[in-house]
């Protein structure tokens, strides 16, 4: 009792240090992503494209224009709609946007990163709970398991990959949550010797929530799926596979009774047919995977991920030279990790070429998995090699090596944008001027750079128009300049030409480059 109650005392410890940490850097956060703000708008807005209203271009607007679309607004609490709606008519499934509406309904209609950044910090304290669940089972032979698994635990939640996936206001936290929760009740499947209908529809809900999240939910499933059907064929324990397989049925129709769209999302829209188009490109699959090899070093093993394999490949040589064997698992062992081997090397390789794009948040689902999993194997092989106290010794300097390897090689989480904050300040505060964005819609989409403009006073994004000094002086008449404007130049154009212009059209005598954003050049026109 004594001993449960320490490694209740640590964990609560482990979860409270984790969320400090996932709030400080939350506050470094200074932007949006494009897919942040698709997030927040689909959530409470009731068209996808902001730009789709008919008043959007060759207007003035003021902040209040811009908040609607990212908060939801006193009048719209009550309106779940969007969440549903925007997501039919999108590509994504809607359980998450759910969360997050609930969520944003607190920000007392302010644009706030908070709503999301919160909702993925509750989100991560069941995530560490359930790692530390399936790090258990996986130390359950090793001396001092629990011990043992609550550092890897804790370990696991800070990583880079961690903090990236609970800042990124996005589905892929909670997607994390539900690849965990069903690795573990598989694992509990797995245990179980007399099979009761409780843990079937404890998975069955697993799925569910799974498919509503994220579609590449269902390359880990498959995976799993198949693990456990080929057990069952193998024992040909006809009843177990026949209910387990139900099981699965069952949630994919409910899904599709709840969602009907998913078909035509996966198969018929742009995205899905990306997808499909990525896995049957052969050219695209080792260059794919050795990007996101990449970026597991950077966010999960922080630049260490080439000496650590080295010293198990060292390790595994040293091994054979003296011609004695590796470390032995019980049969029992060795199908617990196939649970989380299987689908986490699986999830990765599909997603790795399967993914428009070769970045984290596509994989980081099983991020924290390949940490355990590669830990595992490493101290295994360590305790091979040398005697258990050294290999721990070991790990402990491989673990205070992860600790400070981002300060040493100045690594941050993905998408935190820390370099913006003077910027948005700036704008919000000393330059808050009638501004004016020099929109090439050829070039890119407005919600790249959405964020300025919630917080600017007085804005007019110009579609497509030819810089003249007639055309500029129509746009600002009966606008106070005299302390100056703000120029918004979409990527791809000339932008320091643009701004030339601009600054020449209007009479100023100074033209400054403010910033780079995400897709356009900022300049500051003044006398």
């Amino acid at each position: 009792m004594k001993n449960k109650r320490t490694e209740i005392c640590i964990m609560i410890i482990i979860l409270i240090v984790q969320t400090i940490i996932y709030v400080c850097v939350g506050m470094q956060k200074s932007y949006l992503h494009i897919d942040e703000a698709y997030s927040f708008g689909l959530t409470n807005y009731d068209k996808i494209e902001i730009q789709d209203n008919t008043d959007f271009f060759n207007t003035w607007h003021t902040k209040e224009y811009f908040e609607d679309y990212l908060a939801v607004q006193d009048d719209e609490k009550g309106n779940f709609t969007p969440v549903y709606e925007n997501q039919k008519n999108d590509v994504h499934p809607p359980l998450y946007y759910l969360f997050l509406r609930i969520a944003m309904g607190f920000t007392n209609g302010q644009v706030s990163k908070w709503a999301g950044i919160i909702l993925n910090c509750i989100i991560y304290v069941f995530v560490t709970i359930v790692m530390y669940f399936i790090i258990k089972r996986i130390l359950k032979d090793e001396k001092n398991a629990n011990k043992k698994a609550l550092l890897l635990t804790f370990m696991s939640s800070i990583l880079l990959a961690s903090i990236s996936n609970v800042i990124y206001i996005r589905m892929y936290a909670l997607l994390t949550l539900e690849i965990l929760i069903t690795t573990l009740l598989h694992m509990k499947l797995f245990e179980k010797k007399t099979i009761k209908p409780g843990i079937y529809i404890a998975i069955g809900i697993s799925v569910l929530a799974g498919i509503l999240t994220h579609y590449y939910y269902l390359f880990y499933l498959l995976a799993i799926y198949l693990v456990f059907a080929i057990r069952y064929i193998k024992e040909k324990n006809k009843k177990s596979l026949l209910y387990y397989t139900l099981t699965m049925l069952i949630s994919g129709i409910i899904s599709l009774i709840i969602f009907p769209y998913s078909i035509q999302h996966m198969f018929f829209g742009y995205r899905g047919q990306g997808v499909i188009s990525n896995l049957e490109d052969f050219t695209k699959i080792i260059p794919s995977i050795f990007s996101q090899s990449y970026t597991v070093d950077y966010y999960v093993f922080h630049y260490l991920l080439i000496p650590i394999l080295i010293a198990i490949i060292g390790c595994i040589i040293y091994k054979k030279i003296r011609k004695e064997p590796l470390f032995t698992l019980s049969k029992e062992q060795k199908d617990i990790l196939k649970i989380v081997y299987i689908p986490t090397i699986f999830f990765f390789l599909i997603t790795s070429i399967a993914s428009p794009w070769k970045v984290l948040r596509y994989i980081v689902p099983v991020c924290g998995l390949i940490f355990v999993l590669v830990m595992y194997y490493l101290y295994k092989l360590l305790q091979c090699v040398f005697r258990e106290k050294i290999g721990n010794i070991i790990m402990c300097i491989v673990f205070c090596l992860l600790l400070i390897a981002p300060f040493v090689f100045h690594l941050q989480p993905e998408l935190l944008y820390s370099n913006r904050k003077d910027f948005m300040q700036e704008i919000k505060s000393d330059l808050n001027l009638p501004t004016l964005y020099i929109f090439d819609s050829k070039k890119g989409g407005f919600l790249d750079d959405v964020l300025p403009f919630s917080v600017l006073d007085n804005s007019y994004i110009a579609k497509d128009i030819a810089i003249s000094q007639d055309t500029l002086q129509n746009i600002f008449e009966n606008v106070d300049v005299s302390n100056g404007i703000l120029i918004f130049v979409n990527q791809e154009q000339n932008k320091d030409s643009i701004a030339t212009q601009v600054m020449q059209a209007l009479h100023f005598s100074s033209c400054d480059h403010l910033q780079k954003l995400s897709a356009c050049d900022v300049y500051y026109l003044h006398f």
